[in-house]
């Protein structure tokens, strides 16, 4: 595709995928929610879209109770999808998760009960998994040795810098006070980490809404669940999910900057379309002629959708 803006096409493309929270057998997530459907037409459109996709990222609430076979059926869904693109698959621990059946179901590695930190090369682009998970607990924290480890990784900068993933985002959550209680605790241990090093993002979920905010100087993006959403203006209640907003984000890294972008997942109608043959006609042109058919109010394509527009009302 040809460039039309200022700006270069990005170094790097990464889907971000949260809180898919599979149950085993299939079973409806609260007897309602089709966990499997939601994660397969977000993978489709994913697919569908042409986007050139390096690596596909899962912050965290793979599982919902942690079972093997809920672990398998992600898989079996997610591999084929992410050979096809031809991009690597990145799982990050979530609190719903169980270290234990994640590392055996995911990696293939024995059970254990030790924190699942893992650290992967997309194409210069280092992108370190990082467990925020207290065992038996939905609050987030970590030991003195992930931090050091952390540390020690990071001492060392990537080509084209290093993502961080976890799943316990590191940001207030106003219009979720509840979620406060959950959060990941003593963030300043992890600020004085990554402050200075060559972190560009951090990554999330947990939430299941979309956020963005800064730690540490670095922006921070939330991705918002597969399974279900928070509705963050429900009255006189503590915490109200609904089957309604999933929503997954796609991350394009450039030299200077990150830009995250919020897919919503569905097929909701179309009120208006461009055909694809039009690329063609835009690659002929001129930059001011473009400027002259696409921006200018009075050229023929706007008059034309002005009209469109007119005929509807």
């Amino acid at each position: 595709m040809i460039q039309l803006g200022q700006h270069p096409a990005p170094s790097h493309v990464i889907a971000h995928i949260s809180d898919t929270h599979f149950l085993g057998g299939e079973r409806a997530l609260y007897g309602q929610v089709d966990t499997d459907s939601n994660l397969q037409q977000a993978l489709a459109q994913l697919t569908a879209s042409g986007v050139d996709v390096e690596a596909i990222v899962f912050t965290g609430d793979l599982a919902d109770l942690g079972e093997a076979d809920a672990y398998a059926r992600l898989r079996a869904m997610v591999e084929p999808v992410a050979e096809k693109l031809g991009a690597q698959i990145i799982w990050v621990m979530g609190n719903h998760d169980e270290r234990a059946p994640y590392a055996q179901g995911l990696f293939d590695e024995p059970a254990t009960t030790d924190p699942q930190d893992r650290v992967y090369d997309v194409n210069g682009l280092r992108v370190i998994s990082f467990d925020t998970t207290v065992p038996g607990y939905h609050h987030g924290d970590l030991t003195d040795e992930q931090l050091a480890w952390l540390a020690d990784e990071l001492a060392t900068p990537a080509p084209d810098g290093t993502i961080l993933a976890v799943h316990h985002p590191p940001v207030p959550t106003p219009l979720l006070e509840a979620m406060g209680m959950l959060e990941l605790q003593d963030q300043t241990r992890l600020e004085r980490v990554i402050r200075g090093t060559d972190v560009r993002a951090v990554l999330g979920g947990h939430l299941h809404y979309s956020t963005h905010s800064t730690f540490a100087g670095v922006p921070v993006s939330v991705a918002a669940a597969t399974c279900y959403t928070l509705d963050l203006t429900a009255a006189d209640t503590l915490l109200a999910g609904v089957d309604f907003g999933q929503s997954i984000n796609l991350v394009h890294t450039y030299p200077d900057r990150i830009v995250h972008s919020v897919v919503p997942v569905g097929a909701p109608p179309q009120v208006f379309s461009q055909p694809a043959e039009a690329w063609a006609q835009i690659a002929a042109m001129t930059p001011e002629q473009r400027h002259e058919m696409f921006s200018a109010k009075n050229s023929p394509f706007n008059q034309r959708e002005s009209a469109h527009s007119s005929d509807e009302s």
